[in-house]
């Protein structure tokens, strides 16, 4: 078990790796979901675009609907085994059946059984990955230790990315091989790195209070303009972050002509990332995290302003592009997530109800439609420009550098606005934290009835 003293001293690097094994092949898992699976169906299986597009579709409706719900079922039940562990370990079989029926699908499969497999997949990762985010808030009392926990698990999820993204130049152009294999990865990796992070992990035992009436627990969080003002600008940069991933391929291939360099830039700029988690972490330490993170968006966007002037030849300078955008990833990873256990923290001094799960549902949300809305926005306006990959002379490129280099300048300026003078400081979070603490005390010396 992971020690942290009251102190608040910080978990050993060992705990730090425990807690952080889930994301290696939970990122890994999702890789497929937005690249590989759908043209596998679409075209291998044969049931065309449309019908793949409109099935996945119906999954990530119902994929928004259960993240509110699984974190208020994983805040309301707890068990000797805690609130967030039960929910994980149940989470794995329903993940890795869901995933072997969808990845190796027999001959002849419709609509319905994508439809149906990638919700129970989407499920199974939600009764994971929500509670799991949950349980890093809690982990730690500590305004900058809640940054090293989420580094740590951030630093894992992006190293299962990169693996996953680089699985195709070991199996060429067979999907379903590329399937195989990263459903081998998962059934070999997940279940002994929850396992461990089940075991390996202390999750804080809470006596919880009465639960509040639907009506007040809503008032309370609907009064948090903290998390309010919080959960606004990480959509906006979630906006922002979503249309240069969503874009990434055809501009290298477009606008730089250099379809052949994809893969050392995406290396570089996730490499980056993770060697920039350190700074980042000391910064936010320095000036708080707010104003790190603010940091991490100014630059880039002082970045992303000169890719509209770049074009065929100039893939040495996207390479720094890609290395000085890398680091500010580092930012985005860590340090938004190290910001939402604070405000959890003002919810629990308001409702006298430790619900993390709740925001971390929210913000699961939050994450998945601004991923959509980069995707629902940048597409239609590339047709709109005249843009079509598939024609012999692709006009619209322009559009295409515009979209990838300037449009994400915008959101961050306004995520920026929205987070520089962010009320919950170092010295606030710990009032918080003492005031919270001494109700805890208080509770511990009534004797129950």
């Amino acid at each position: 078990m992971t020690q942290q003293s009251a102190g608040g001293a910080g978990l050993s690097r060992s705990a730090l790796f425990a807690y952080g094994l889930p994301g290696l092949p939970l990122a890994a898992l999702g890789v497929p979901l937005y690249v590989y699976l759908p043209p596998f169906y679409a075209e291998e299986m044969g049931l065309g675009l449309a019908a793949v597009g409109a099935a996945l579709l119906v999954a990530r409706v119902w994929d928004l609907l259960t993240d509110p719900l699984m974190g208020r079922l994983s805040d309301a039940f707890p068990t000797r085994w805690g609130r967030r562990r039960p929910w994980m370990l149940l989470g794995v079989p329903l993940l890795l059946i869901s995933a072997w029926f969808l990845f190796q699908p027999p001959p002849g499969v419709g609509v319905f059984y994508l439809a149906g497999w990638t919700m129970l997949l989407y499920l199974g990762s939600t009764m994971i990955l929500l509670p799991y985010s949950a349980w890093g808030a809690e982990l730690s009392k500590s305004y900058n230790e809640r940054s090293r926990i989420t580094a740590w698990r951030e630093a894992f999820v992006v190293v299962g990315t990169v693996a996953a993204a680089a699985l195709p130049s070991f199996t060429g152009e067979d999907r379903a091989l590329t399937l195989l294999w990263l459903l081998i990865a998962v059934i070999i990796l997940l279940p002994p790195g929850v396992a461990i992070t089940c075991f390996a992990v202390q999750e804080p035992r809470l006596r919880p209070p009465p639960p509040l009436p639907w009506r007040r627990s809503l008032a309370i969080l609907l009064r948090n303009g903290p998390f309010l003002r919080l959960v606004s600008a990480y959509f906006l940069n979630g906006i922002a972050v979503g249309l240069p991933a969503t874009l990434f391929l055809l501009f290298v291939k477009f606008a730089l002509d250099a379809e052949s360099w994809t893969g050392p830039l995406l290396l570089t700029y996730f490499a980056c990332g993770i060697a920039a988690l350190p700074l980042w972490l000391r910064l936010a330490a320095q000036i708080g995290k707010h104003r790190a993170w603010c940091t991490a968006m100014a630059l880039a966007c002082a970045v992303f302003v000169w890719v509209p002037f770049l074009g065929p030849g100039d893939t040495w300078a996207f390479l720094v592009i890609c290395v000085l955008s890398g680091f500010a990833l580092g930012a985005d990873l860590a340090l938004p997530p190290a910001i939402q256990a604070d405000v959890v923290d003002l919810d629990s001094l308001r409702s006298g109800q430790e619900r993390a799960g709740v925001y971390f549902g929210l913000w699961g949300v939050a994450t998945k439609l601004a991923l959509a809305l980069a995707v629902g926005l940048s597409f239609p306006l590339l047709a709109l420009a005249g843009f079509d990959p598939a024609a012999d002379e692709t006009g619209g490129v322009w559009a295409l550098s515009l979209l990838y280099g300037l449009a994400p300048v915008v959101f961050k300026v306004a995520a920026v606005a929205l987070v520089w003078r962010f009320p919950i400081t170092a010295q606030r979070q710990l009032r918080i934290r003492t005031l919270i603490d001494r109700r805890a005390a208080r509770r511990s010396t009534v004797p129950e009835t």
